[in-house]
């Protein structure tokens, strides 16, 4: 609307002492003035405009509705068991409590990460997963750690708590056939006693060397390990594993041998750097922690 038209509404609006109509006439105008202005109103694309972006801004708060407590975090029944149901892929054994809780405690982790990593623009323009957001946050969050050379005596300490991950294993180097069920297997145990065991069974026979023993148990089952160990060298034998029955002849049995502190101290110090760098970011994180809320489902 132009500014004219709206002096003219105002203007008949007015009472005048000089002017020339009549008081029915000027009635007639002031009653007419409203109802145009709200004519020509209609009419304006501003207003429409207005009114539709309104109409939307409504549908999507019902939609969409804000969070009521963006600090608390629910740990579902269905969440819960979806940790245990891929726990171990073999289901070879059930999670303890210890360990669920480990795994919700990660995902906590994992959760308030996000959101504090959301808080503070990390995903912008980023449409990758909530673990992609919560995985930039904690880049950040490590880059502010900075952990100060230790001692040769902090080294030696760790060292002592933790020397089996630096020990030499103990190693065992076997030959083993395919899984297959008893009879078979005692059948080709017998062939092969008498050296007249079928070629493709030659073939199919598998060496395995320098093979850690404490590994054994997770890929054949503890029976195995166990029997296996108890074998004479040379000697062909029949054990069954987590698969089935096999022909085995165990070839070798290398000692495991302790490490030494002077030996492997720049390893020791890498370890402890990387650990102690893991610590404090999520000490770090368990601070985020505090301001939110965790609730469980009952």
């Amino acid at each position: 609307m132009s500014n004219a038209t709206h002096t003219l509404d105002i203007a008949s609006a007015i009472p005048s002492d000089h002017g020339s109509s009549k008081p029915s006439e000027r009635d007639a105008s002031n009653a007419r003035s409203p109802l145009s202005a709200l004519r020509k109103l209609a009419r304006e694309p501003l207003l429409h405009f207005a009114v539709l972006g309104g109409l939307i801004f409504a549908g999507d708060r019902i939609l969409h509705p804000p969070a009521k407590d963006d600090k608390v975090i629910v740990v579902t029944k269905a969440m819960r068991q979806s940790f245990i149901d891929n726990f171990d892929e073999d289901k070879e054994r059930k999670p303890t409590e210890a360990d669920i809780q480990k795994m919700i405690e990660a995902w906590v982790a994992s959760e308030i990460l996000y959101r504090e990593g959301k808080a503070l623009g990390v995903d912008r323009g980023d449409e990758m997963i909530r673990d992609r957001v919560a995985f930039k946050l904690q880049l950040l969050i490590f880059d502010q750690v900075r952990v100060p050379q230790p001692t040769d005596e902090q080294l030696q300490t760790w060292f002592a708590e933790n020397h089996a991950r630096f020990d030499a294993p103990e190693r065992v180097g076997f030959f083993l056939t395919p899984a297959t069920d008893q009879a078979t297997a005692q059948q080709q145990l017998e062939d092969i006693r008498a050296q007249r065991e079928a070629e493709d069974l030659r073939d199919q026979t598998r060496a395995i060397l320098g093979r850690p023993v404490a590994s054994l148990a997770g890929a054949f089952g503890q029976s195995f390990s166990d029997g296996l160990l108890k074998l004479p060298l040379g000697e062909w034998s029949l054990l069954q594993s987590k698969d089935g029955w096999h022909v085995v002849r165990l070839d070798s049995r290398e000692a495991g041998t302790p490490a030494k502190f002077e030996d492997v101290r720049d390893d020791v110090a890498k370890m402890w750097h990387t650990e102690e760098t893991r610590k404090q970011a999520w000490d770090a994180v368990t601070r985020l922690k505090a301001n939110y809320k965790v609730r469980y489902e009952q």
